[in-house]
């Protein structure tokens, strides 16, 4: 048994970290190998139960947990997003959202067996998809903007939806079930709903005044959001249970909308706490489960209700609801296919479970069971299958991952060129229409725009490109690049061109640039001038294969001392970007691609 509910946490969240890393590691469905974690340390080995052990903190851990994570989530809803979108975003989020209650409802009575009044409260519920399974599905298939986009929306505004609707439908059970009917308690849920969209609105709203007229320190900005956050979830669930989700949705879309910078700047230290209780909480909730209650989920009544639910309600509120719209078809059918139940499902269910039963409805206690058997259904269905059916659609970006260049010159358009001739794929951004010539006139793909511009977030897709590099002239525009989108490349994945150069420019110490953000680029000794000035003067774009017999040892004194190693390709595929903290040593079987002045003649040399 474990010691303490000190360890219990900490074996908690190394678990939850754990099983993000092996996901990644190993291309899985995260949200996949965190159920299989939490099943396996609570019901199958009885190692810990935290709804126990935790005693009445339990409840209120999970509740705070979903808040944070929804609010974050909603952070990300900007509505110039909805632009092109907006139209199906809204249907299915409405019309969608109904008509899912009403079908799942119908599902529920009579296949699940329930009775009308659970079958209402659970099919409003059972709306939900929700932020902690969509978006990590969404990064790990790498799907087109547009599906991507109303996944993401729908994800994050149904969520307090769906609760709403299961408190909804219980105030409507309550009221014609009562001796004495008071109509007061149905228009007290509607006005604890408006007060929790305004109160969201408002705090929203003061805290992005405060950062704007500077009265809150840069220091404390993030715990401030983070108390704030807790105080509008905990007042509009006191006034209404259930509606502390639409509160916080509201807050963080009323300051996603506001254009505050440090709210953005916050985003990343939102993203990582998101991540993280995400993690712990999933492995919580089922390791929490009763081996009972995961035996129930093998009952046929139960079985048939979550495939249906998956085959028939998903999909024909989503092409019913989308009806007019400029959705595909196809994308009608990834969206109808993608909608995996997670943490909010769990949680609102299991309280509905002990009052509907409290209230007399006993078939209420297979709810845990029923919303378990949907939530692991669509998790492992969609998480394995999201990838495959993308491709399929063809609404996933297909080929290699390639590289965001930032900076248009001679090199920069040769570098692209050759990751183009190797089949990855590349894009040039610069703010200079006139530097952009260069790549029009060869033909590559390029944007027009500056990589720190909120319009160039908008408009740039850059799920393509996994790489970034940064190569303007301006030493600390490339760092200040590289700094900036650390977060969203990972550190291994963003580099800028060498800031040393024999001289001082623009002011600016090479040896202070050096530090800060990025790794640098082939070789510290060439600078972009003189990658410039190779890319003018006959250098050009070789790649040679490595073998047994040549081997990189061979093929470096083969070269010219002044060749610039560019990128590497491994047998598998992979792209690697030659750097001074470069660990992988090229072998046998590996392509090197680099700018070189005489072309090879050493016939063991896989030249092409």
């Amino acid at each position: 048994m474990v010691p303490s509910l000190l360890f219990e946490f900490m074996l908690i969240g190394l678990l939850g970290v754990a099983s993000q890393w092996f996901a990644w590691r190993f291309r899985m469905p995260a949200i996949v190998v965190m159920a299989v974690t939490g099943l396996l340390i609570g019901p199958v080995f009885g190692l810990i139960n935290p709804e126990q052990d935790f005693g009445n903190v339990y409840s209120p851990l999970i509740s705070v947990a979903v808040a944070i994570i929804l609010f974050e989530g909603s952070l990300n809803l900007n509505f110039r997003e909805l632009r092109g979108i907006g139209r199906p975003v809204f249907r299915i989020s409405t019309i969608g959202a109904f008509i899912a209650w009403i079908l799942g409802s119908l599902t529920a009575h009579y296949v699940a067996g329930l009775s009308w009044a659970v079958a209402f409260v659970i099919g409003g519920l059972f709306v939900v998809t929700g932020p902690t399974v969509i978006m990590p599905l969404l990064r790990q298939a790498k799907l087109k903007a547009r599906p991507a986009k109303v996944l993401k929306w729908e994800g994050i505004i149904v969520d307090p939806i769906g609760a709403l609707l299961a408190v909804f439908a219980f105030e409507i059970i309550t009221f014609m079930t009562a001796a004495n009917p008071d109509v007061s308690q149905i228009l007290l849920f509607f006005a604890g709903s408006i007060f929790a969209v305004f109160l969201g609105w408002a705090l929203g709203r003061g805290l992005g005044w405060m950062f704007e007229m500077g009265h809150v320190p840069e220091f404390l900005k993030s715990p401030t959001v983070v108390v704030v956050v807790l105080f509008c979830f905990t007042i509009a669930d006191v006034v209404m249970h259930e509606t502390g989700l639409l509160s916080v949705t509201a807050m963080g879309i009323t300051l996603a909308n506001m254009g505050i910078s440090s709210v953005s700047d916050m985003r990343h230290f939102k993203e990582n706490i998101s991540v993280l209780l995400t993690s712990t909480i999933f492995i919580m909730l089922t390791a929490s489960l009763e081996v009972d209650t995961i035996i129930q989920i093998f009952n046929p009544h139960i079985i048939g209700y979550v495939l249906l639910m998956m085959f028939a309600v998903r999909p024909l509120s989503i092409f019913l609801s989308t009806i007019g719209t400029k959705l595909s078809f196809n994308e009608k059918l990834l969206v109808g296919w993608i909608a995996p139940r997670g943490i909010v499902a769990l949680t609102v269910s299991g309280y509905f479970a002990g009052v509907l039963t409290e209230a007399g409805y006993e078939d209420a206690s297979i709810l845990t069971a029923l919303t378990f058997a949907l939530v692991i259904f669509t998790v492992v269905a969609h998480g394995f299958s999201i990838g495959w059916l993308s491709k399929k659609l063809n609404l996933s970006n297909k080929g290699n991952p390639g590289a965001l260049i930032v900076g248009s010159n001679p090199f920069t358009v040769q570098l692209a060129k050759s990751l183009k001739e190797a089949n990855y794929p590349s894009i040039i951004v610069d703010s200079s229409w006139e530097n952009l010539s260069l790549a029009r006139n060869e033909g590559l793909d390029f944007y027009h725009g500056s990589m720190l511009s909120e319009q160039t977030e908008h408009h740039l897709d850059t799920i393509p490109y996994e790489y970034l590099l940064t190569l303007t002239h301006d030493k600390a525009y490339n760092s200040l690049l590289c700094t900036t989108f650390i977060p969203e490349y990972g550190r291994t994945n963003v580099f800028k061109v060498s800031p040393f150069t024999t001289f001082e420019d623009n002011g600016y110490s090479s040896g202070l640039v050096s530090q800060v953000g990025g790794r640098i680029l082939f070789n510290k000794k060439f600078s972009l001038e003189d990658l410039i000035e190779k890319a003018e003067n006959g250098f050009t774009v070789r790649q040679t294969t490595l073998s047994n017999k040549f081997t990189f040892k061979d093929y470096k004194q083969s070269k010219d001392p002044e060749t610039v190693y560019l990128f590497l390709i491994k047998p598998s595929g992979q792209l690697k970007f030659f750097s001074e903290e470069m660990r992988t040593v090229p072998a046998a079987g590996d392509k090197i691609v680099s700018l070189t002045k005489e072309k090879e003649t050493d016939s063991n040399a896989g030249e092409e």
